[in-house]
């Protein structure tokens, strides 16, 4: 069992680097549509390659199933991803991902919103914990940072928002294709709409870059993207999903410290109380049973 607990954990970790890396490439002058670009376009052969080996002797897609694929990959990938990455560019890379660890409270929300579950009183109590928590951390930056800290707030949360509704969806398409080839699929329609995104909206002129967004945009896609997918999906086939979920809360704890070894973010009691907080919070409401 160990090695599933090994692989969740590094899973967790990995993803949370995609923050710092980011956070790196922007210190060359590179924006966000191209550096998501860069991301998406080293990712995309993975993803293809992941998408074709789960679906081999599998039933060809349905036009609702590609319907759906190319809709989970517009919520659940592309905007996501554009969203998260244009926050970076305005608030620390810490205060991103508590931001995005509260999306299983926004999973809460939607299924009260859209089917009419019910969100108990001890779910909203902890859910209120990891807000405040995020609040803490958001009001300690904005005192530094001012109005930026509430553009990227905004956006980063509207990235989480998007996965939430990616993971409210999906759960149909995974029972039909299974997870490894939908998320290959959906991904690599993520890819595609990144890359068009860029040769929409920016000059071919603007792909010529420091050799250092190169390298970090290869390793992000390489060890903080695709490996993570990876690692994480082995780890639920060994401990199942409730475990590996709860590995994800090194993710923040890891965000916290690459950030302030890497990117010389501050680390100090309102970071850390704050982070505490969004952490017991999540954790408590995922704990806790649904009652419908």
């Amino acid at each position: 069992m160990w090695p599933g607990f090994v692989m969740a954990a590094l899973g967790a970790v990995a993803f949370s680097g995609k923050a710092i890396i980011a956070k790196l490439a922007y210190r060359y002058g590179v924006d966000a549509v191209t550096l998501l670009m860069y991301r998406m376009l080293f990712s995309l052969p993975f993803f293809v390659l992941m998408a074709w080996w789960a679906g081999r002797c599998k039933p060809v897609l349905t036009q609702r199933q590609w319907v759906a694929v190319f809709g989970l990959g517009l919520s659940g990938y592309y905007m996501a991803s554009y969203l998260d990455f244009l926050g970076l560019q305005y608030i620390s890379a810490s205060l991103e991902r508590l931001i995005l660890y509260l999306n299983p409270t926004l999973v809460l929300m939607l299924g009260w919103m859209l089917y009419g579950r019910r969100i108990g009183l001890r779910q909203a109590l902890a859910m209120a914990v990891s807000y405040s928590g995020v609040l803490l951390v958001f009001g300690h930056e904005a005192s530094f940072e001012g109005s930026a800290t509430a553009i990227g707030g905004v956006l980063v949360f509207g990235a989480a928002l998007s996965y939430a509704v990616y993971l409210i969806f999906s759960g149909e398409f995974v029972n039909q294709l299974g997870s490894l080839r939908l998320v290959g699929l959906a991904t690599t329609v993520a890819c595609v709409l990144c890359i068009a995104q860029f040769v929409l909206l920016r000059p071919m002129s603007a792909a010529n870059v420091a050799p250092e967004v190169i390298n970090l945009s290869l390793f992000n896609a390489v060890f903080c993207t695709v490996v993570p997918v990876l690692l994480v999906m082995m780890g639920i086939e060994r401990i199942g999903a409730g475990l590996a979920s709860q590995f994800g809360m090194i993710g923040p704890m890891s965000t916290l410290l690459m950030g302030a070894y890497f990117l010389d973010e501050p680390l100090n009691m309102w970071v850390g109380v704050g982070t505490v907080l969004v952490l017991l919070g999540v954790f408590w409401a995922s704990k806790i049973k649904r009652v419908d």
